[in-house]
Parts: structure tokens; C-alpha cells; sequence
């Protein structure tokens, strides 16, 4: 990696000039914001100068002399800009060496994590009996995209869908099932018919207490085990996963395990007794309680793992939840995929935990909200959460209508899966291009545009790519030998081709996808400008070899990108 070719000749030249380093410290060097100033740039000479009593721009200049003496002299220019930054320039020779070296590279510059942690990734979780909506969007497409990314640079990932088996709606559906069911219905659309027996009962609840009394009855027999109750809880639990299986392989989002909350129930009376013996947890006014100190932002705020009637909280499925990730699959981390408003649950959980010994880093990697075009929460006419199953269907159906227009003689069968790789991959990239802790209006005009800042955008470059050597005769074999990389927008391609070993491991430091996103549309926004100047079939020679070699890479780097952001790219569209 250029990076750290020019760090570590960095490292080098200050041990050379007697400069001691501080413990832990090296000098950094990044991606220039102006490329005016060069491709790279490092201020480790005005953060050294103090410590060596010397003014930085003189600093920086005998760094200067010693590196262009050195290895850095045939791959950079350096110089010094304003108070002592020192600017590389990489030269056309370095460009060439770098892009025969990705070329030949399957991880196109991606280094593996030098420290692989097992990490855990819990994400999606919906309730059993009710319909996945569009608020599961965010936790669906952001948990699986940075599943992707962890896993791709080395990370051992266990993805965990932890869904909602168990609670006090199960009463309701019970007593529905027993009382209300259509089992036509439940046959062809058994989601559905779940969701509307649920809302059926409920509804009944609201108007007469003993209905309310009868549902509670049933979640007792349920709770303590009774055979008929098991069974249609078991049957509304098998039911959901075939329908929520259906949509995330529309999505091609797969997880490792299914461990809901009802897993964890044998284990939730031994972890409350453990937790009173060493005093993590203490009784008040019937209730099991964790108290935080006082030195702690949760000190007026405890979280409760029994109440008072004996029953138990998602804290206490939590706290067990963490156990078993620990004690059964060694988790290094614990990553949760939800939304903001749950920061303070898990800042109790998680403190909870470490009250209790328990040492994995835990991080709720949290996200805003999907607005409407009136930036209000997106609901429908009737005020219900639109489901989740409409948007993609809508996605595709639009999509298609795209595709017709653009290219009518297509065969019919391609039409169709070209519209669902568009589809499905707008409504990821509209997700993934935002930064995850805003809220952002869902669009469909914008999401499914062809210019822009959208999957189609991206998916239509790889077409373009892979179009050009869909017209090279056979037997053309590229030779990353020699490369010969001259024009300017070849050098712009070249650069931005090599910054994708530099993106890809930053995108986990504060869990950011829309960074891989942004730096694909400058990809191919850079490939677009290299296709226009610079003529590719006409070419001749070692030129069309080097331009061949750039729009290879350019696929390559492409297609693993929105592999990595969970978007197919088509062959044609």
C-alpha cells in the first residue's frame, strides 16, 4: 500500500535525523483533501518539531532531502506546503508499479485486520407474528453490509438475528388462533393473517376487560408449559421464519443463526440469582433491580431484570444473551444494529455486564429515521408502517419500467432479474449512502436514477465496463507486466483505484458504509471522465493493454464494493 511505503520511509528518515519518537507514535500519512497539493500528505514534522526543539518547515525540509535520496525518490515528489506539511506526489511510475500490483492482487489492496476478532452481529430482529416494516430496513441493510466488510477483512462473524418469540402478545394470538383464525388464510398468507388475528384481539382487549383477563390466562399456560399453547406458539414461530426467510432472500441477507428470546428462558432465573448473590443486583419494592454508581450518567436511571410479579425484561434476555455469546462462540464483539432510540437500554445493559465481569467490547451501532416525502415518518394513508415487502416490491416493479424503456428488445426473462438487481440494490444503496445516525427521505425518482448518487448509477458503469470487452475479439490477454500509465485521466483512475485498499479498513471505526458508497461514485465518476479522454479499443500497443488493465480493475473493484455493500451488478441493464 502506498500509505505505508511512504509511513514507514517516514519512520525511517526521522530515526535517521536522530528524531525519537514517542511511544506508540508514527507518522501518518493521508489521502490529500486537495489534489492540488499532491495525493498524499503527513504534518508528522510540525507534531515532532516541538519535542526536538526546531522549527517544523525545517523539520520537514531535511525529511524531505532524506526521502527523495531514498526508496520514496522513484515512487513520489515530496515538498513542503505552509507550516511544515510535506506533500507527495506520486509519480507516473508509481502509479503504473501500484496498478500492475492490484491487477494481480485477488484482495485488490485490501490487507487483512492484523488482529482478527470474532465478532458477533446482531441485527434485523423482528417480531414473530407481525410483518417485517420499513423501519426494519436500517437495521437489515446496515447490519448486513458491515457483516460483509468485517467478514472481508478477516474478521471471524456470526450473525445472529435475534427475534422477538416471546411475550405478552402471544396471549392475544393464542386466544386468537383458538377463537378468530382463518385457516384459508393462514395457508396463503400466513403473516398476515397472524398480524391481523393480533390486531383483531387486541382490539377486543381495549373494550372489554375480560378478554384481557382470558389472553393473560393463555400466556401463563404458555409460560408454564402447557402442550396445546406450545404447539400454536411453535406453529406461529415456524410460520413467521418461512415469511421472513422469503424476504431476506429477496435481499440475499442470510444470518449465521436464528436465537430468539424464548432460547434464553431457562437461563433467565439463574442469571437473576447470580447477579443478587454478587450484589450486581439488588431487591426494591419487590423488583429486582441494577444500580449504577454514582459517578455514572445512569445513576438516577436502574435497570429492572425481574419485576415485582416475577416476570422478566428484555434486559434480562439481553444480559443472558450476552452470556451464552461469550461463554459459547468467544465473542471478542458484540455489535447491535438498532435504532437510536434504544441508546439507553443498551448503555445499561452494557454497563451491567461489565459490572459483572463480562469484558467484550460491545458497541449499538445506531441509525436514524426513514422519512416520507412529507418528512414526517413514512406510513401509509392509514397511519400503519409501511411493510416492508411493499417497498421492495415497488422498488422492482419501478425498476422495470426503467429497463423497458432504456432497453426494450431485452429477453423477457433477463428484464426480470436485471429488475430485481436494480431494485433491490436502489433500496440498499438509498439506505447505505447516508450516514447512519441521520434521518433521510425515502425517494423513489432519486433512488432509481441513472445520473446521480444511486445504485443504477454504479450498476451502469459495471455494465459499461464489462460492454467494452464484450467487443475485444477473443484470445486479448492483459499484462500487468506492462502497464504504461501516462494521461492525466489515467493517473486520476489509477489513483482512485488504489484507494479502495485505503477505504475498506477505515469503514469499521465508527461503522460507516456511506464511506464505501462515496468512494464508489468517485470511482466511477473517475472511470467515466478516463472513458471519454481516453480512447480504449482504438487504442494500440502497450496503451490499450494499460487502459484494458484500468477498466478491468475498475470492474473488479466495482463488483466487490457493492458485494461488499450487499448490491449485485448485472452483465447488462
Amino acid at each position: 500500500m502506498i500509505i505505508q511505503q511512504l509511513e514507514n520511509a517516514m519512520a525511517s528518515a526521522l530515526t535517521h535525523l536522530g528524531v525519537e519518537l514517542p511511544d506508540g507514535f508514527s507518522p501518518q500519512v493521508a489521502a490529500a483533501a486537495d489534489l492540488r497539493f499532491g495525493d498524499y500528505q503527513s504534518n508528522a514534522a510540525m507534531v515532532l518539531a516541538k519535542r526536538v526543539k526546531t522549527n517544523p518547515r525545517e523539520l520537514a525540509g531535511k525529511v524531505v532531502e532524506l526521502l527523495q535520496e531514498g526508496e520514496v525518490g522513484g515512487l513520489a515528489a515530496a515538498d513542503i506546503a505552509g507550516p511544515g506539511f510535506i506533500n507527495f506526489t506520486i509519480k507516473k511510475e508509481g502509479w503504473s508499479q501500484r496498478a500492475g500490483e492490484l491487477f494481480a492482487d485477488d484482495r485488490l489492496g485490501v490487507s487483512l485486520a492484523e488482529d482478527p476478532q470474532t465478532i458477533v452481529v446482531d441485527f434485523s430482529a423482528p417480531n414473530v407474528a407481525k410483518p417485517m416494516h420499513v423501519g426494519h430496513i436500517r437495521s437489515t441493510i446496515i447490519g448486513d453490509s458491515l457483516s460483509r466488510i468485517a467478514r472481508f477483512l478477516g474478521h471471524k462473524v456470526i450473525t445472529d438475528n435475534h427475534i422477538g418469540d416471546w411475550g405478552t402478545q402471544f396471549g392475544m394470538i393464542i386466544h386468537g388462533w383458538k377463537t378468530v383464525l382463518n385457516e384459508e388464510d393462514l395457508v396463503s398468507n400466513p403473516v398476515a393473517e397472524l398480524l391481523r388475528v393480533y390486531r383483531a384481539v387486541n382490539a377486543l382487549c381495549t373494550e372489554d376487560e375480560a378478554i384481557r383477563e382470558i389472553c393473560k390466562k393463555e400466556l401463563v399456560k404458555l409460560q408454564g408449559g402447557d402442550a396445546e399453547n406450545l404447539e400454536i406458539w411453535e406453529k406461529c414461530v415456524d410460520l413467521s421464519k418461512q415469511g421472513l426467510q422469503g424476504i431476506y432472500d429477496r435481499l440475499d441477507v442470510s444470518f449465521d443463526y436464528w436465537y430468539g428470546e424464548s432460547f434464553y428462558n431457562d437461563r433467565l432465573a439463574p442469571l437473576v440469582d447470580r447477579m443478587l448473590e454478587s450484589g450486581v443486583a439488588r431487591e426494591s419494592e419487590g423488583a429486582v433491580c441494577v444500580f449504577f454508581s454514582e459517578e455514572s450518567k445512569m445513576a438516577e436511571q436502574p435497570t429492572i431484570v425481574k419485576k415485582a410479579d416475577g416476570g422478566f425484561l428484555y434486559s434480562t434476555t439481553d444480559l443472558a444473551t450476552i452470556d451464552f455469546r461469550v461463554e459459547e462462540w468467544n465473542a471478542d464483539q458484540i455489535w447491535y444494529v438498532v435504532g437510536m432510540p434504544q441508546q439507553l437500554h443498551f448503555q445499561q445493559i452494557f454497563e451491567a455486564t461489565r459490572m459483572r465481569g463480562q469484558e467484550p467490547s460491545m458497541h449499538h451501532i445506531a441509525f436514524g429515521s426513514i422519512l416520507g416525502e412529507d418528512r414526517k415518518l413514512m406510513k401509509t394513508r392509514s397511519g400503519d408502517n409501511v411493510q416492508l415487502v411493499d417497498v421492495l416490491d415497488e422498488s422492482v416493479e419501478r425498476a422495470a419500467k426503467v429497463i423497458e424503456e432504456k432497453n426494450p428488445d431485452m429477453d423477457a426473462a433477463e428484464k426480470k432479474k436485471v429488475a430485481q438487481i436494480v431494485g433491490i440494490g436502489s433500496v440498499k444503496f438509498a439506505e447505505l449512502s447516508q450516514h447512519r445516525m441521520t434521518d433521510y427521505v425515502f425517494s423513489w425518482d432519486r433512488m432509481l436514477a441513472l445520473q446521480g448518487d444511486t445504485a443504477p448509477y454504479l450498476q451502469y458503469s459495471c455494465v459499461r465496463v464489462r460492454s467494452i470487452f464484450r467487443k475485444l475479439e477473443d484470445g486479448v490477454v492483459l499484462d500487468g507486466s506492462k502497464i504504461r500509465i501516462e494521461a492525466d485521466a489515467e493517473i486520476h483512475l489509477a489513483r482512485m483505484l488504489v484507494r479502495f485498499g485505503e477505504t475498506v479498513p477505515a469503514l469499521l471505526e465508527d461503522f460507516r458504509p456511506n464511506l464505501l458508497t462515496n468512494y464508489l461514485l468517485e470511482l466511477a465518476r473517475a472511470f467515466h471522465s478516463f472513458f471519454e479522454a481516453c480512447p480504449v479499443l482504438k487504442s494500440e500497443g502497450d496503451t490499450q493493454n494499460t487502459r484494458l488493465v484500468l477498466c478491468e480493475l475498475t470492474s473488479r473493484v466495482l463488483v466487490k464494493g457493492l458485494g461488499l455493500l450487499g448490491i449485485e451488478a448485472p452483465e447488462r441493464m
